[in-house]
């Protein structure tokens, strides 16, 4: 095997590319605080002292409501692309489709409500 500049460009750039994302990972372990006790046991809580053990258990439902926002999110991130190319379609098919897709998302919210997902609960524990 013939060994040549570019391969000698290509073992450069692995290695400093190893280095690049390396060093900080050394750097960090080097160059951090190693205090142990006091503030620093304690979750972080916008700079105000926290109230009250840090595993205290609270409603689910924020994470329902999170999750249910994130999948409605990204599904009308798919209606960009149609949005942009639909001057340029013919007819009517984009826009049955465009209707078939949002009819789909107004029964999944259907759905959820039927389920009794976006009722807030009286009491979080």
């Amino acid at each position: 095997m013939v060994f040549s500049w570019l391969n000698v460009a290509i073992l450069m750039f692995l290695l400093m590319g190893l280095a690049f994302a390396g060093g900080p990972l050394v750097g960090s372990i080097l160059l951090a605080p190693k205090a142990r006790g006091g503030a620093m046991g304690l979750p972080y809580e916008c700079g105000m002292p926290p109230h009250g053990p840090s595993w205290i258990r609270f409603g689910i439902s924020y994470y329902f409501y999170a999750l249910i926002f994130l999948a409605f999110d990204v599904d009308v991130l798919y209606l960009f692309p149609v949005a942009t190319w639909y001057p340029r379609s013919a007819g009517f098919f984009p826009f049955v489709e465009i209707l078939i897709f949002v009819g789909v998302l107004f029964l999944a919210i259907l759905y959820f409500l039927k389920k009794g997902v976006f009722t807030w609960p009286r009491k979080i524990c």
